[in-house]
């Protein structure tokens, strides 16, 4: 059964860090560029950063650049998403998912979701 599963969320003081994973099973993410997508109230999904299956590259949205760093450790078959100095408007459920057409920010274009973990920036 394929399966992507995050963890890491939680409520963090605006300001902080928080890593989230997201672990996959029943498949291996070798061959597959993982994303990580954002869904805040009453929004669309959104594309928050992406890397590629194989030469590294990455895709970063403008409103996170310089804060978040994805990386993957497929021996884990695992990708991570550092953020740091987190603001509250990044306050949201984050989703990994996994696309077999290379790195991209189109939900549409990913072929395997996780049910999300929240994330809560707050004083």
């Amino acid at each position: 059964q394929v399966q992507l599963v995050e963890s890491g969320g939680g409520l963090v003081q605006p300001g902080g860090s928080l890593r989230l994973s997201c672990a996959a099973s029943g498949f291996t993410l070798d061959y597959y560029a993982i994303g990580w997508f954002l869904q805040a109230p009453g929004k669309e999904r959104e594309g928050v950063s992406c890397i590629s299956s194989s030469d590294g590259s990455t895709y970063y949205a403008d409103s996170v650049k310089g804060r978040f760093t994805i990386s993957r450790d497929n021996a884990k078959n695992t990708v991570y998403l550092q953020m740091n100095s987190l603001k509250p408007e990044d306050t949201a459920v984050y989703y990994c998912a996994a696309s077999s057409d290379g790195v991209n920010s189109d939900p549409r274009a990913m072929d395997y979701w996780g049910k999300g973990t929240l994330v809560t920036v707050s004083s």
